[in-house]
């Protein structure tokens, strides 16, 4: 299960309890996108731990990096291609996934509160997605785990807005 300290976005491990279930196709497409967007965030946060002395990127990081080892068991549970198998930090199969990593990057260089501006909207995406992503889910260990990833996110999203006032 993840917890959370809001303050420094710090999670803790997490693991799938819950037994597997089926997916759509629709719903696998859905999967690897998860898997992407976990990637783009552990990319942009450690791209950004490298520029600017503000913890909050290393620690969040961190949890994504767990987050999307979560993400690759569903994906080889339900026998779907991992996208970011194989993908060095900062590069990405989808062209459009490319190009978004590509665009927040470059606003997270213009300072540090662009930065933590970057690491907001990074996580109100995420949770947008995984709100979207368990509406008609019934694979008990997908929901299980978007369930833990949106909390994560909420965490996150306070890490970086509480940093954002400092």
């Amino acid at each position: 299960m993840m917890g959370s300290g809001a303050r420094d976005g710090s999670c803790l491990e997490a693991s799938i309890a819950a037994a597997k279930g089926a997916l759509s196709e629709p719903q696998k497409t859905t999967l690897v996108a998860m898997a992407q967007e976990e990637k783009v965030a552990h990319d942009l946060y450690t791209a950004l731990a490298g520029k600017y002395d503000a913890v909050v990127f290393d620690r969040i990081a961190a949890s994504e990096a767990r987050h999307l080892t979560v993400v690759r068991t569903l994906l080889s549970r339900y026998g779907v291609a991992d996208p970011t198998a194989g993908k060095a930090a900062g590069q990405f199969s989808d062209p459009a996934v490319q190009a978004s990593y590509d665009a927040l990057l470059a606003q997270g260089k213009a300072g540090q509160a662009a930065a933590l501006r970057v690491g907001v909207t990074v996580e109100q995406t995420d949770i947008a997605d995984l709100t979207a992503a368990l509406e008609g889910l019934s694979a008990p260990d997908v929901t299980q785990v978007y369930t833990q990833l949106r909390m994560a996110s909420q965490h996150h999203l306070a890490a970086f807005q509480n940093w954002s006032t400092r």
